[in-house]
């Protein structure tokens, strides 16, 4: 395939998966799907109903992102696991189960663990391009700007990593953080909020930017 990628009727990038199992510590598990026609109705009812948006680019990507988390869970002995939204935004997982969902207009992912093994757990998922720079003053700290300068695409990263830190620290502290609440040290990969919770980072750059946030 000179793209490099899998035409669209093959629900896994090969080289994605291989870049995000790399990715996973012990007792977690991640998979990832290519959101394809249909996926939206992969939705169970009360998964529907808990889903605001009727745009159905928004149902299908959430759809295709259930269907990645149940095929993991169901290795955890939870088949057929039901996943609506809370009210708060995020998937409710079966107990004893953490978990995170994210996808951009093309990849939807999934990292599941028991909560024994992993804490609490965000995962986010951006094409691998550069950030606008309008999006990078928004949500750097002057710091990191510094930090960043000579690699743009470091700024996508940044917002990745700040977007699965929110996941995983959301669950455990139930306090809304803004872009520049959390500090995000790329080298020593780790993230800390202003509430002094230190979460830990792993990220790739290729095939896409994925990053994952361990509290």
């Amino acid at each position: 395939m000179t793209s490099g990628r899998p035409p669209r009727d093959e629900p896994v990038d090969p080289s994605l998966q291989r870049a995000i199992n790399a990715l996973a510590p012990p007792g977690l598990l991640i998979g990832h799907r290519l959101i394809s026609p249909g996926d939206e109705h992969a939705l169970l009812d009360e998964e529907a109903g808990s889903i605001a948006s009727t745009v159905v680019a928004a149902r299908r990507a959430s759809g295709a992102a259930r269907i990645v988390a149940r095929e993991l869970l169901a290795q955890l002995g939870h088949s057929r696991a039901l996943l609506p939204k809370s009210a708060s935004g995020e998937p409710i997982w079966p107990a004893g189960i953490a978990g995170s969902l994210a996808h951009d207009d093309e990849v939807a992912v999934a990292a599941v663990g028991p909560q024994r093994d992993v804490g609490s757990v965000g995962i986010d998922v951006e094409p691998a391009a550069l950030l606008p720079p309008d999006m990078l003053e928004l949500i750097a700290t002057p710091q990191e700007l510094h930090k960043i300068a000579d690699d743009p695409l470091r700024g996508k990263l940044l917002f990745a990593a700040k977007e699965a830190v929110y996941k995983a620290v959301y669950p455990l502290e139930r306090v809304f953080l803004e872009f520049r609440d959390i500090e995000v040290d790329l080298a020593g990969r780790k993230a800390v909020t202003r509430t002094g919770r230190v979460v830990a980072l792993r990220y790739c750059l290729s095939p896409r930017v994925v990053v994952l946030a361990l509290a």
